[in-house]
């Protein structure tokens, strides 16, 4: 009996194996859904269905032979191949489509180097919580490992940057495998997603057959091993690929308050005498449209300070709308709504909030949600939630009632006294060139209503988000929490994209320019014309700034006074060098360069600068 037992237990473990090996070889698969040897599709199709299905209007890239087939599937479904001249433009401009579209932003590069040059772009996603989807080109799927050209190990780099990771392993996954990434890169907090195509899945059969022939197989058993082996692979790879499959959207899941949370918030702001909002760029994501949160905050009557993408919210001159002095503003509110902003060191980690103010903080990631309350703030109600439509909830809650209006009207007050004292700054002479306040003064007058601002840079860009005025919702785009530099050509390319009618500005300090400046080519060769001010003070200036008096040596921050402007007639933009001598014909070289772009060309001002003492903070305040 027991031998019996024993036996029986060996057959059905060997029988389990089996099946085990069957499957994880495919050919359980391949008994019932055909490989089509003789089609001429091939996976980049599957890609590009899925993709026209979600919606998604441009691809950018930077071509390369892995990825070909995702390329020209796209263009023949109507999807814009956008290729630039860097990997990390392309992730950028991806970056850029998806916080003004309310889309997904799509970027496709090869493999090896070509994703390695996207690093920063997507952990600048990450950090700004974009919704994003990189595809890139890997080795072949009996080849990874082995020393094939550009084979590296993809996942294990993309998977800290990333909210999901997928390498795709039959064509049969691929639309699948992009429909799943596509929702998790928007459900809860908006990021990057990675899939990894190798390139056998995505050529048509008859060509990846031929890659799998061996020509001199070892003799006997073990070639013919080898030799069903791989004939198997490749039956496997293709097997059911061109079968029907659901295309469309997945759902997206947005975390939301609590009816309870937010009938407890309605009590504490209708009792607050004296509110703040801080709003940041988590408030500007979908599904609330920016008008609408517009609206419930004019409704609520509460003084706010808009950071990142929520800059402009509020239009040009919102008597809502504080700009200066917000230190103080916290230290004497009895009342702090961080909706979506976090307490990292825009905020002093937290310090900057009065211990005695009741504080709400809303935000879709726990993590961001609860930063630094264990050692500088404690949360009265934490709330992991969408930013955006509880602020609708909250003002329907409180119809009627009103901050009261003394509080912003003080606020206010001391805004026109800083600013003031700012503008005066701005009549100063340098010792040699432009005043570079001047210039951002002048541009922001001139500027179009519908303008479009990038910042990309250090000095000259934080003065410009102390002077620049957005006109509306969704008009300002800087790089977020990550600082980085370099965003400038990508994000224009995306906002210009995005809309076309609007008139794009990059802001760009001289060091800045040089990460960027080749995608005029770019810019040119797309019809994507837009305006690039460049503040040319031939110095890294916020470096140096600190770095002189500190450490007694300027080693590193000098650059030259370069003709930026020559570099973008080359590319086929028009160049304008702007020195003190033009002073008086500022306001004649702007209207110029305005009408260029409209005209279809993209401009660069060169502007020559000085140095000014006029320093308040950086672009991600």
């Amino acid at each position: 009996m027991e031998i019996a037992t024993a036996l029986g237990c060996s057959v059905g473990f060997a029988i389990g194996g089996l099946v085990f090996v069957a499957y994880k070889l495919g050919l359980l698969y391949q008994l019932f859904h055909k490989t089509e040897t003789q089609s001429p599709r091939h996976g980049g199709e599957s890609v590009a269905e899925v993709l026209r299905a979600h919606g998604v209007k441009f691809v950018f890239t930077l071509v390369g032979g892995h990825i070909s087939p995702i390329l020209v599937a796209c263009e023949k479904l109507g999807i814009r191949i956008v290729d630039t001249r860097h990997e990390a433009t392309a992730v950028f401009a991806a970056d850029a489509v998806a916080r003004l579209s309310g889309t997904v932003g799509v970027a496709a590069v090869t493999a090896g180097p070509g994703l390695t040059n996207t690093v920063t772009a997507v952990k600048n996603a990450q950090m700004a919580e974009s919704p994003l989807l990189l595809l890139g080109g890997a080795a072949g799927t009996l080849l990874q490992g082995r020393g094939a050209l550009q084979d590296i190990d993809q996942m294990s780099l993309f998977k800290p940057l990333c909210k999901f990771c997928a390498s795709v392993r039959s064509v049969r996954e691929i639309a699948p495998t992009v429909r799943k990434a596509l929702a998790i890169a928007q459900s809860g907090t908006p990021g990057p997603v990675f899939i990894e195509f190798p390139i056998d899945t995505l050529y048509p059969f008859h060509l990846v057959s031929k890659e799998f022939g061996v020509k001199n197989p070892p003799k006997g058993i073990m070639g013919k091993v080898v030799t069903w082996y791989l004939h198997n692979h490749l039956n496997n790879l293709f097997a059911g690929a061109w079968e029907t499959r659901d295309v469309s959207p997945l759902p997206v899941h947005i975390p939301q308050a609590t009816d309870d949370q937010v009938q407890k918030c309605i009590e504490l702001v209708s009792r607050a005498k004296k509110p703040v909002i801080l709003l940041g760029s988590q408030a500007t994501l979908p599904p609330t449209p920016a008008d609408d949160i517009r609206a419930a905050l004019e409704s609520l009557g509460i003084p706010c300070f808009l950071g990142g993408m929520s800059r402009g919210m509020l239009g040009r001159n919102s008597p809502l709308h504080i700009r200066q002095n917000r230190r103080d503003a916290l230290k004497d509110s009895d009342l702090v709504l961080l909706a979506g902003t976090v307490c990292d060191f825009r905020l002093s980690y937290g310090r900057v909030l009065n211990r005695r103010s009741k504080i709400i903080a809303v935000n879709r990631d726990k993590t961001q949600l609860l930063k630094n309350s264990d050692m500088f703030w404690k949360p009265t109600v934490a709330i992991q939630g969408d930013a955006g439509s509880f602020l609708l909830r909250l003002s329907d809650g409180l119809k009627g009632h009103k901050c009261p209006e003394d509080w912003p009207q003080s606020l206010k007050a001391g805004d026109v006294t800083k600013e003031k004292a700012n503008r005066g700054k701005a009549d100063e002479k340098t010792d040699r060139h432009l005043n570079p306040l001047s210039v951002l003064h002048r541009v922001d007058e001139l500027m179009a209503d519908d303008s479009i601002i990038v910042a990309d840079g250090g000095d000259f860009v934080g003065s410009a988000a102390y002077i620049m005025r957005p006109r509306g919702p969704l008009r300002w785009l800087d790089p977020g929490a990550f600082g980085t530099l370099g965003v400038g050509g990508g994000f224009a390319l995306g906002a210009k994209l995005c809309r076309p009618e609007s008139e794009v500005w990059i802001i760009y300090g001289d060091g800045s320019l040089g990460y960027s400046v080749a995608e005029f080519d770019t810019f040119t060769r797309h019809k994507t014309p837009v305006i690039a001010l460049v503040g040319n003070d031939a110095c890294w200036s916020q470096i140096s700034r600190e770095q002189v008096p500190i450490l007694g040596s300027n080693v590193a921050c000098g650059l030259a006074f370069t003709d930026y402007h020559i570099v973008a007639d080359g590319y086929g933009g028009k160049g304008t060098l702007i020195g003190r001598e033009d002073e008086n014909k500022l306001d004649d070289i702007i209207k110029e360069a305005q009408k260029e772009t409209r005209e279809g060309r993209a401009t660069l001002l060169n502007v020559l600068i000085g140095k000014t003492n006029f320093r308040e903070g950086s672009i991600s305040v």
